[in-house]
């Protein structure tokens, strides 16, 4: 059933049934399990290896679904559903998760909503490669809720989104729709800066009216150095929300050859950014108020260069940005 749902969605989010580019946005080629998965509730990783198709349904649990306390650890062609918990938890170093589908991670209602993220965990040299996380009432993509934890992670070539529920889940209705970002960055306050790098990601969905404040795509916030290439952004009330300096420190952000379309807000840069990178940013059909400061404006480390017309959003899902 709920492969029929995820297939459902990706139609009626428009994305293109046509044959994909190397250069193209999002995920390609087999994305979940192969043929003929294990079938199991939860899987605990302590050793280092490929754990390869796994399809994995928490049947209401919590927790982490699967945890990984190993390092060089690899979780290939898995799709994981059903908890109410975080899919993946990511406690090892050196760890990729790829051609995963992670959907239906559910906790709470719509309007009280608990966490339940696809992939959290600590940051360590993670790369997080062509999969599909969608449907959960968390993040898609959170490191480190704990705040306990430096280094990097690399997300590429994923569709991380959200949508209204085609049919009733855990506590939500059909129709509601779940989640809080696509990625969400919490650090240490002090010691090295963490590294996020995206790259060639489709984000869409993060509009859920009266739900939360600021609903973003990219919550980049605290000591982080974040990088964004060539991503595409649908259908949000914010497509990136980028916050300078608080207690936990503040992001340094550089936004390269990226597109929004449908956005109420595309950039919501907010308490006096000290690096801010626009450069190549293309705004297409729909997008509201293209830029906005919010408490002052964005201190000398801001630059905003290239902003221009993005072409239409189907053909660049298809050919992506440049010639690979």
């Amino acid at each position: 059933m709920f492969g029929n749902i995820v297939a459902l969605l990706g139609a009626l989010m428009l994305l293109p049934a046509l044959a994909w580019g190397q250069g193209a946005i999002g995920t390609v080629g087999k994305v979940g399990c192969l043929e003929n998965p294990k079938k199991i509730s939860r899987l605990e990783i302590t050793q280092p290896g490929v754990y390869e198709n796994f399809l994995l349904d928490g049947r209401g649990a919590g927790g982490n679904l699967v945890k990984i306390t190993a390092d060089h650890v690899t979780v290939r062609h898995c799709e994981i559903y059903g908890g109410s918990g975080n899919a993946i938890g990511v406690f090892g170093a050196n760890v990729v998760i790829e051609n995963c589908r992670i959907h239906h991670m559910l906790s709470g209602t719509f309007k009280e909503q608990n966490d339940a993220h696809g992939i959290a965990g600590r940051w360590g040299s993670v790369v997080i490669r062509n999969c599909d996380i969608g449907l959960v009432s968390g993040d898609c993509i959170q490191f480190d809720p704990d705040r306990a934890s430096s280094g990097s992670v690399t997300i590429e070539r994923c569709h991380l989104w959200t949508g209204p529920l085609p049919a009733a889940a855990a506590g939500f209705k059909a129709g509601e729709r779940p989640g809080e970002n696509a990625v969400d960055t919490k650090t240490k306050a002090d010691g090295p800066r963490c590294v996020l790098k995206i790259s060639r990601c489709l984000m869409n969905g993060f509009n859920q009216p009266a739900q939360i404040q600021n609903a973003a795509a990219l919550n980049l916030k605290e000591n982080v150095d974040a990088e964004v290439r060539e991503c595409v952004f649908h259908d949000n009330e914010i497509a990136l929300r980028v916050r300078g300096p608080g207690k936990r420190g503040g992001a340094h952000v550089s936004v390269v050859d990226c597109a929004l379309y449908e956005t109420l807000s595309g950039v919501r840069a907010e308490d006096k950014i000290e690096q801010l990178k626009l450069l190549g940013l293309g705004f297409g059909r729909g997008v509201g108020e293209r830029i906005r400061f919010v408490n002052g404006k964005a201190s000398a480390g801001y630059e905003n260069k290239g902003e221009h017309t993005a072409p239409a959003m189907e053909l660049l899902l298809q050919k992506g940005f440049t010639t690979p």
